[in-house]
């Protein structure tokens, strides 16, 4: 088990290097997006940002046509 100085080291760690985005799905949906995520051997957080890098870059691409 994780120490409370290791915990507050860690919670200090992610302030810095991280940025937060809470995301909202409909009951269900959670459930049917990390079963995806699993298939692919990616975790939850790795398939979310993945999914939207993709879909900025596809933007990006329409908006350069």
């Amino acid at each position: 088990m994780a120490t409370k100085a290791r915990l507050e080291a860690n919670k200090k760690y992610n302030a810095e290097k991280y940025d937060e985005i809470k995301l909202r799905v409909h009951k269900g949906q959670k459930e049917l997006i990390q079963a995806h995520a699993e298939q692919r051997g990616e975790s939850l957080n790795g398939f979310v940002t993945r999914a939207i890098k993709l879909a900025m870059e596809r933007d990006q691409e329409e908006l350069q046509s």
